[in-house]
């Protein structure tokens, strides 16, 4: 098993890497490399401790020009007998969800593996490396409309792998954002393909009962840590209202549907409500408490807005302003 890190003082020294070295440093840069090689190069390894790398600076200048990069030192721990039992839970772990720090023992090569609840930078001590795994933050957008594609955009800036459903081939024939897993199931065979876990996300954007209720019915009884619906208040406490009297969701289980969302900043165009709803999505996520004056349906109650005023503003458009190319999206949230 393989860890690797920058050098952290060549890193904050650029420089350091361009200035000539003398004959003797060359030499010693040398034997290095050969022991380096040696290290690598393997013969019967079961049992040895784990070996520390470090590919030197002229090896790094070389590979530097040819790309075009500053460089720096990279530090290479070589672990050459892991136990397979630890890294079968490891992987089981994060195959549920799961945080998991893991620190080996640089004398035995021993390793330990625990669940913890944030991530950490990888760290290095004269007697151990500690480094924290975890699956990546996943983003399910149900409907493949305009407003999701600035959704996903932003969330893949993000950080989030973002998978978008929409069984309607008009909508997914025009999906234009690159590197998104686009599906064209029905959302609820989708949900349950995707498992939400701690990690996850789920936004439903196709203001449609028949695409958005059985889809959130699965989400709201998963560990997603953020599960919401775009609509008005009254077509959210509408959606409630069918989900408990047809499909018999609690009213617990519904506490976990946010709805409408997205923060109050008066958004009136599809880029705009998709600002408001990832703004919402990452405050969350990071464990942010909203104040009660910024979400949506408090606020509009608090200026008085009335619902499909045509000259509303609201976390997402204005009656207005809906184009005919909206409407599928258009509702305020």
């Amino acid at each position: 098993m393989l860890s690797a890190r920058p050098n952290s003082a060549l890193r904050h020294d650029p420089h350091r890497l361009g200035r000539p070295c003398t004959r003797k440093q060359r030499s010693q840069q040398h034997r290095e490399l050969a022991r380096n090689e040696e290290l690598a190069g393997g013969g019967d390894l079961v049992g040895t401790p784990p070996a520390q790398l470090t590919k030197s600076n002229a090896f790094l200048r070389r590979e530097c020009r040819r790309h075009g990069l500053k460089g720096g030192t990279l530090e290479l721990l070589l672990e050459f007998d892991p136990a397979l039992e630890s890294l079968d839970t490891l992987l089981a772990w994060l195959d549920r969800g799961l945080l998991v720090e893991r620190c080996v023992f640089l004398a035995t090569g021993a390793a330990t593996l625990q669940l913890c609840s944030q991530p950490s930078d990888l760290k290095l001590s004269a007697a151990t490396l500690t480094n924290v795994f975890g699956p990546e933050y996943r983003l399910l957008i149900i409907g493949a409309g305009q407003m999701s594609e600035y959704l996903a955009t932003m969330a893949k800036f993000n950080g989030f792998a973002v998978t978008v459903c929409d069984p309607r081939e008009e909508y997914r024939s025009s999906w234009s954002v690159p590197g998104v897993q686009l599906v064209r199931d029905m959302p609820d065979d989708t949900m349950a393909l995707f498992k939400p876990d701690r990690r996850s996300a789920v936004v439903a954007l196709t203001h449609d009962p028949k695409l958005d209720d059985l889809a959130l019915l699965e989400a709201i009884h998963s560990e997603a840590f953020y599960i919401g619906a775009i609509g008005s208040r009254r077509n959210n406490l509408a959606r409630s209202e069918r989900m408990m009297e047809h499909f018999g969701a609690s009213a617990a289980a519904l506490t976990k549907l946010r709805g409408p969302i997205g923060i109050y900043i008066g958004s009136k165009t599809p880029p705009e409500i998709a600002v408001s709803i990832m703004a919402e999505l990452l405050a969350v996520k990071n464990g942010v408490s909203l104040p009660r004056d910024i979400q949506v349906g408090p606020a509009k109650d608090d200026l008085a807005i009335l619902e499909n005023q045509a000259d509303a503003l609201a976390c997402g458009i204005g009656m207005a302003a809906v184009a005919p190319t909206y409407s599928s999206e258009s509702a305020d949230t």
